[in-house]
């Protein structure tokens, strides 16, 4: 397989007509190589606009929406970052090149220890992996600049919110089906806001607790 043709068709077919245009965002798709965190069952289908099996019941995001958190984020080189849940180690790859350091938790220890291997082999040196539940944040090395969430919330995340630094970024898809949307949550002076970006679907975090019911 042509890798590098497949690659810059996955950047001009799926990421630049879904408005990711950032030139840094672009060129780090083109270094990074997406098919070295995808398993070997799946790598043929690396760049296809689609979520792919990592197995444990875990999926890899769509590359187009990769990018489009990267490029929203805008990622500072001091920046500290909260991944929860690593899945692949491919998107704590991309946000380590932009980063001053990833603390990335993930809730499956095999998945752990195989993304851990593969950023290594990738020589991501400013990324912790850590093997715990982080759905409702990760005090140990907390305030982060920057959150990101691996799955989705059916409400705000306020624990997460509570764990922003000043000037902080969340992003979270939050709802239930049907409706669910990727919101991009800032902290400014201790108060936060909330700017919905674009409707999506994205498999809840394990062990979120669900949305409150309605009482009469």
């Amino acid at each position: 397989m042509d890798w590098e043709n497949a690659r810059f068709n996955m950047v001009e077919q799926q990421i630049r007509p879904w408005d990711v245009l950032d030139q840094t965002v672009l060129n780090l798709l083109f270094h990074v190589k997406r098919e070295q965190f995808v398993p070997e069952a799946h790598r043929q289908m690396a760049f296809v606009d689609m979520e792919l099996p990592l197995g444990n019941g875990f999926r890899m995001w769509q590359p187009k929406l990769e990018a489009r958190v990267l490029q929203e984020l805008g990622l500072k080189r001091t920046d500290r970052v909260l991944e929860i849940g690593t899945g692949s180690g491919y998107l704590t790859a991309l946000l380590s090149h932009l980063v001053k350091h990833v603390y990335s938790v993930e809730i499956d220890p095999a998945t752990a220890d195989a993304a851990r291997e593969q950023l290594k082999a990738a020589g991501c040196l400013n990324v912790t992996v850590e093997t715990g539940d982080a759905a409702l944040g990760w005090d140990r090395h907390a305030p982060y600049d920057v959150i990101v969430a691996g799955g989705s919330y059916p409400t705000r995340p306020e624990a997460l919110l509570g764990q922003l630094a000043e000037g902080g970024r969340l992003w979270a898809v939050v709802g239930e089906l049907p409706v669910m949307s990727a919101s991009l949550f800032t902290k400014v002076g201790g108060a936060v806001k909330e700017e919905k970006l674009f409707e999506t679907v994205l498999e809840p975090l394990r062990n979120v607790p669900p949305a409150p019911k309605f009482q009469f």
